[in-house]
């Protein structure tokens, strides 16, 4: 559903994506893993289409800047990015809007009940903590239900009770056939949710592997993730 083929991106003299390349397939939970800056964000914002970039990357088929690919693309920020003169609700109301959805009055109390918004849908998002505003976030992601979902630290001021959810309906939309990737530094977030696992560094992919094959390997990811980053393994990719 996803799929990455040489990319390139260079911010002055730094090369922050490197020949990437990988494909996501529908039913899967792609983690992207790796430290700071070594790619992860400029590669979600390519793919959402934020960023000018060389090189190819599709949706479904369709090339991720057309419409038929924003139609079935979805994307979760690291920071929330809300409307200070706009209510909890009319934020929902407005990416009902924008998206054309039908019926969506019981999909967006779905959301604020599992997110706990229900008492917060007339404040404003300026008047929101910032756990409440990535929680806000998080739902105006979700609510257009997209074929592929992208993640950016979607865990970082999210409180225990909101983690659960949000692991469990990446579960749900796993099972639904949707393809997720969810990019992260805290190895510790994303164990036991994921299928495949691409480790990042210096604007490289070193690892591209699925959890079967670490498994058979006899490693970790936490210990595959310092392998690679500290210097002790060289790239692996068994993409399957």
């Amino acid at each position: 559903m996803l799929t990455v083929s040489h990319v390139y991106k260079q911010y002055g003299k730094v090369l922050a994506c490197n020949d990437v390349s990988f494909t996501l397939d529908p039913g899967s939970v792609t983690v992207l893993l790796g430290p700071n800056g070594a790619g992860k964000s400029t590669i979600m914002k390519a793919a959402i289409g934020f960023l000018r970039y060389a090189g190819q990357i599709t949706v479904g088929g369709f090339d991720n800047k057309t419409v038929q690919a924003r139609r079935i693309l979805g994307y979760i920020p690291e920071m929330p990015s809300l409307y200070p003169n706009l209510t909890v609700s009319e934020h929902m109301e407005f990416i009902a809007r924008a998206y054309r959805l039908t019926d969506y009055k019981p999909r967006i109390s779905e959301l604020f009940d599992r997110f706990e918004l229900t008492d917060k849908t007339k404040k404003f998002g300026d008047e929101l903590s910032k756990g409440m505003q990535q929680k806000l976030n998080i739902c105006l992601g979700l609510l257009p239900q997209p074929q592929v979902l992208l993640l950016d630290e979607p865990m970082i001021g999210l409180d225990p009770h909101a983690i659960k959810q949000l692991k469990d309906v990446l579960q749900e939309m796993r099972a639904q056939g949707r393809t997720l990737l969810v990019s992260t530094h805290i190895i510790d977030s994303v164990d036991m949710l994921w299928d495949r696992a691409l480790i990042m560094q210096q604007g490289v992919i070193r690892a591209n592997v699925t959890k079967d094959q670490l498994t058979t390997d006899g490693r970790t990811l936490e210990q595959l993730f310092f392998d690679i980053t500290e210097g002790a393994a060289t790239p692996v990719s068994q993409e399957a």
